[in-house]
């Protein structure tokens, strides 16, 4: 079951999205966690995106793509998955649709 949550800020996704995980047990995919996490991790995107926020700038969409690309790659994903707030602009929702 893949499922994709879209909405303005504070509309409820996280809530919802947390709900639908404990249900289905399916991970939770959202796109402002995935790049904490590789910022902290120092991955190659991680390392881009760090240096494209600290100059104040949104991190493009084939970084943040990149990184739901390997994230709906790992194992736990595989009998689906709740994207958080992604995708955000059409860009992004034509990727999205190649890559699943």
């Amino acid at each position: 079951m893949k499922i994709i949550l879209i909405g303005a800020p504070g509309s409820g996704k996280g809530t919802q999205a947390k709900y639908l995980t404990e249900k289905y047990h399916i991970p939770q995919i959202a796109t402002g966690d995935l790049l904490r996490a590789a910022v902290a991790a120092q991955t190659p995107l991680g390392r881009q995106a760090k240096t494209i926020m600290d100059a104040g700038q949104l991190v493009p969409n084939d970084i943040v793509i990149g990184m739901i690309r390997e994230r709906i790659a790992r194992p736990d994903a595989d009998q689906g998955f709740v994207l958080d707030g992604f995708p955000r602009n059409i860009a992004q929702a034509e990727a999205l649709d190649k890559i699943l």
